[in-house]
């Protein structure tokens, strides 16, 4: 199984990712574990505040520094905003997280665990065993797991292309919604959205070149102008549900752990002003 590329480089904070940064060795788990993204919520689970701890050490029975390329282990714990998050999210995550490390140079074992979700124990014994999605799941694992990575590479994919568009509407009164349906990648202006969006089509293997159109469906095909309306506002609703996920998910994890705010790094699309208010503090007891 291969992690999935995060959209820009892990940006250290502090806490458990911004400790110990002067070991070369932890440094980069810390950044393997940055290209794994929650598929739902499309972003590094690393800004999420979703790595709990990081442990790189020599193993038992070798005397290697934990900086050395041999006989060393790295032990990650993972923690989500609820017990009930989606088992499949928590177990694609967790097993991308194990596969960035284990590919990493001087890591001899990987171990990788979820903290207290309902399916802890089973996702884990999954991991340690290396027995994959269908292995750890048997009978209830209803569909594929790179059918669903793939699922949700197509609704990033979505709302990358509405960020663009409606980008480009609010700069540009005149233009109006039915028009962007022959807007190209060579009509966007530089920046980080068009930068995303063209990752995010590449990674689908969706073309790329200058007069690629942009608004087109989960085969690359346009929409006739009378269509056009209608998909951009799917395409909207895709992207709200991505950006108002991410942020909830956000308050769940700093209600659910004290100072794991820490551990998170801000996110730009879709911010409200209620995610900056933390002087009302929420506590939920899970029993």
């Amino acid at each position: 199984m291969t992690a999935v590329q995060a959209e820009r480089p892990p940006v250290e904070v502090a806490g458990v990712l911004g400790s110990g940064a002067d070991d070369p060795l932890r440094a980069a788990v810390v950044a393997a574990l940055a290209t794994v993204v929650d598929p739902e919520l499309d972003e590094p689970i690393t800004d999420l505040g979703f790595v709990r701890s990081i442990d790189v050490h020599a193993r038992p029975g070798g005397d290697a520094p934990a900086s050395s390329s041999a006989a060393v282990a790295a032990v990650i714990h993972l923690r989500l905003p609820t017990s009930f998050c989606s088992p499949n999210f928590a177990y694609l995550m967790a097993s991308d997280a194990k596969d960035a490390v284990a590919a990493l140079p001087g890591i001899d074992t990987v171990v990788v665990e979820l903290d207290d979700h309902h399916d802890s124990d089973l996702i884990n014994a999954g991991l340690a065993a290396d027995a994959g999605y269908r292995g750890t799941f048997g009978h209830e694992a209803e569909q594929d797991l790179e059918e669903l990575r793939l699922t949700f590479k197509r609704k990033a994919h979505t709302a990358a292309a509405e960020r663009c568009l409606t980008e480009l509407l609010r700069a540009d009164p005149s233009l109006v919604e039915a028009a962007v349906g022959t807007v190209t990648l060579a009509d966007l202006p530089a920046g980080r959205h068009t930068d995303a969006l063209v990752r995010r089509r590449e990674a689908l293997g969706l073309p790329s070149r200058p007069n690629a159109v942009v608004l087109v469906d989960q085969d690359g095909h346009g929409y006739p102008p009378d269509a056009v309306p209608l998909a951009l506002r799917r395409a909207r609703s895709t992207r709200i549900s991505i950006d108002g996920n991410a942020h909830f998910c956000r308050g769940l994890l700093r209600t659910r752990y004290a100072g794991s705010g820490t551990d998170q790094t801000e996110r730009v699309d879709g911010a409200e002003p209620a995610d900056h208010h933390h002087l009302i503090p929420i506590h939920v007891k899970e029993s």
